[in-house]
């Protein structure tokens, strides 16, 4: 069986469905394929803050009117060193704050929104092998219950995480360059009140730890672990005790976990972002630790870039922007891949470290502590307003 459309797009996850949706805004055709279900899908927990920038794509795609009404709004953040605690205030440092805004939510908007457009998304839907890109029409082998089927296609995009389809069939000669972390986090979706009305994150002695929320009655926690410790290990006792020290909130009541598990420490970029007529977008082109909370923000940067070139592709053949769709999106990345490794650097001590580091550590937070510039820096980044202007 094959089939044709103008786009087809591996992985129903923020980016893909984003990418699908702005296509369709701009008149383009496009087939997303997904291999798990939807009800998988929708109920998968990842990340929660979206930048001022990703919420205004958001918005002015017509799919935040959820996200207005139920998002939690955040000016800052709060730091934890030494016993005690400091904020940054991003609305007085850079006039915007943060959405917390769980991405399983993102999802369901734009599967909502594209269905009700009689867009083609198809669940439990594998894509097998991508082939042809360095022609005018590769296609996709994909299963879908039955026989294999073909989308043939004019243009791939490979939105399907690290470890997809997407990436693996890039040619030989892309580079990945890529840093692992001797650390994890052991996380838990609770049934417990948010102990503070902004995020808390904290650099212990004993690792570190980070309180963040979903609403107003489930919280989001977090606890540094070494990359290859069993996270069955810690029993829920252990982990509200754990939680409670490292975060300074003796009162953190122990609700329901709803959900756990334990998530690796990882940085990755792949260069280029594009072979032919096959683009990659969020994790499969790039992978960033937790702790600066940007996967999702710098996926839908991506998307948001690549439907502008594929429509104006489409509109008038022009390819210079599709062309520099891998330097364009690179400045966004590297700088925000930057970030990222430095919030984890500064927030976690490594196995076996020793006092010197640890003293580094406790010097610079105390000058993020006092010093606005050093504030005014951090804000930037963690809102996305360091980054604003660095793909034009």
């Amino acid at each position: 069986m094959i089939e044709r459309t103008q786009v087809g797009i591996v992985g129903a996850g923020p980016a893909g469905l984003m990418l699908s949706h702005l296509l369709h805004r701009r008149g383009v055709e496009s087939v997303v394929l997904e291999r798990r279900s939807r009800d998988y899908v929708e109920r998968r927990v990842r990340a929660g803050v979206l930048e001022h920038g990703a919420a205004r794509l958001l918005r002015d795609a017509g799919v935040g009117e959820r996200m207005e009404r139920d998002a939690m709004v955040h000016g800052g953040i709060f730091i934890n060193y030494e016993g005690g605690r400091f904020h940054v205030d991003f609305q007085r440092l850079t006039g915007r704050g943060i959405l917390v805004y769980g991405q399983q939510l993102v999802v369901r908007d734009l599967i909502d929104a594209r269905l009700a457009a009689g867009g083609e998304i198809r669940f439990e839907a594998e894509a097998r092998a991508i082939e042809g890109i360095d022609g005018d029409r590769p296609l996709i082998r994909y299963r879908q219950g039955g026989p294999e089927r073909t989308l043939r296609c004019d243009f791939v995009a490979g939105c399907d995480g690290s470890h997809g389809i997407g990436r693996s069939s890039m040619p030989a000669g892309t580079r990945v360059y890529e840093r692992a972390y001797p650390h994890a986090w052991l996380g838990i979706l609770a049934r417990t009140p948010p102990a503070s009305d902004e995020l808390i994150y904290a650099y212990h002695d004993r690792g570190f730890a980070l309180h963040s929320m979903r609403t107003p009655e489930i919280s989001r926690l977090y606890l540094q672990i070494q990359a290859d410790e069993d996270e069955r290990t810690w029993s829920e006792e252990r982990i509200w005790e754990e939680l409670r020290i490292r975060l300074g909130e003796p009162g953190l009541h122990s609700g329901e976990i709803l959900e756990r598990g334990a998530t690796p420490m990882r940085s990755l970029v792949v260069e280029p972002m594009q072979a032919g007529r096959l683009f990659l977008s969020g994790d499969a082109a790039h992978v960033v630790p937790p702790t600066g909370a940007k996967g999702m923000n710098l996926a839908l940067g991506d998307v948001a870039i690549l439907a502008r070139a594929l429509a104006e592709w489409f509109e008038d053949g022009r390819r210079e922007p599709l062309d520099a769709y891998t330097a364009r999106c690179g400045r966004r990345v590297w700088r925000t891949e930057h970030f990222s490794s430095f919030m984890t650097e500064l927030l976690h001590r490594g196995p076996g470290e020793d006092a010197f580091a640890h003293r580094l550590r406790l010097s610079h937070l105390a000058y993020l502590e006092r010093s606005t510039a050093a504030r005014t820096s951090l804000a930037e980044n963690y809102t996305g307003a360091a980054t604003d202007d660095i793909d034009r």
